[in-house]
């Protein structure tokens, strides 16, 4: 099968596309023929070797990409009814795991991390919802605001941030979120009550809308510090990257990580659910054809981008 990998980490331009063995699926697991893989920042981080401390006994080549959407090919023994061969689906994949990630024609994963594609999405649409939306779903849950309670979001126009406004705002919790002036009314059409300019200085600009603080916050432009301000005496902030503080004022920094919840399959049904409802925006950037990773690649790291790339398997 085609797929794109690496094999020494570093720039863009490692990436390559390569032939490799296609897998079948185990007991438990089913196989997908890939159409769209997401790009997601964190697939950056594989390839300049940020996860290489969780790779340790994964051998080259590397495969990027956690969000497929594709088409069931081959179901393992075990697997329920829930499941069927040529259903249209979408997964969390772990690029951590020998197998590779989603950057291939074909993934096996484990059948309690696929549930079917939102209807009236095509391929790449679908590929932008599990890992980021899930994501913000965890963060939120992490958080347990009660009903009216006021949340911060950072990085509000990225997409674990733009999910997290419009997740929240379905808890019925008032949304301070960021963004910069030309993004302001694309971040109040998720659903924020009050828009601060991003930057720097967003804590202060947040205090001004709660001079006591915000209780919760997800750190979505990943500020860390810089973000900490803004959250009330004992209130938390949910890191996105790992961060673990240390904070002042009794403020918890509370680092989460999508893997906890890539099998949680009734979490992700509920995402494809709000999906179909308009209750989540899918947001593609771009489409580009699988060859061109490493373009997609710069593009990300370039930034301005509004929506996730998408690679083209079909």
């Amino acid at each position: 099968m085609k797929a794109i990998a690496l094999t020494t980490y570093g720039g863009p331009e490692v990436l390559r596309e390569m032939e490799l063995p296609t897998p079948e699926a185990g007991p438990g697991e089913v196989r997908i023929r890939v159409h769209a893989a997401a790009v997601n920042p964190t697939d950056v981080m594989l390839r300049t070797g940020g996860h290489a401390p969780r790779m340790t006994d994964v051998p080259p080549p590397f495969v990027p990409g956690m969000d497929a959407a594709g088409v069931i090919d081959q179901i393992g023994p075990g697997v329920d009814g829930r499941l069927s061969v040529g259903q249209r689906v979408v997964a969390i994949v772990m690029f951590t795991r020998p197998r590779g990630g989603a950057y291939a024609e074909h993934v096996v994963v484990p059948a309690e991390s696929v549930v079917p594609a939102p209807a009236g999405t095509d391929h790449a649409e679908a590929s932008t919802l599990l890992m980021n939306a899930a994501t913000a779903r965890l963060a939120l849950d992490t958080l347990a605001l009660p009903e009216g309670a006021t949340v911060a979001v950072t990085g509000a126009t990225g997409a674990v941030g733009g999910y997290a406004v419009e997740l929240a705002k379905a808890d019925g919790l008032t949304v301070v979120a960021d963004a910069a002036p030309h993004d302001r009314d694309l971040v109040r059409g998720f659903g924020a009550d009050h828009v601060v300019d991003r930057g720097t200085d967003v804590a202060a600009r947040i205090r001004k809308l709660a001079p006591d603080g915000v209780p919760g916050l997800v750190d979505g432009s990943d500020q860390r510090e810089e973000a900490v301000p803004a959250v009330a005496d004992g209130g938390a902030l949910v890191a996105l990257r790992g961060w673990q503080g240390p904070a002042e004022r009794g403020v918890t920094v509370i680092p989460v990580i999508v893997a906890s919840v890539r099998t949680d399959t009734a979490l992700l049904d509920t995402l494809r659910l709000q999906a179909e409802q308009g209750v989540l925006s899918l947001r593609v950037a771009k489409v580009l054809p699988a060859s061109d990773a490493a373009e997609a690649h710069r593009l990300l790291e370039a930034g301005g981008l509004r929506g996730r790339l998408v690679l083209d398997f079909s």
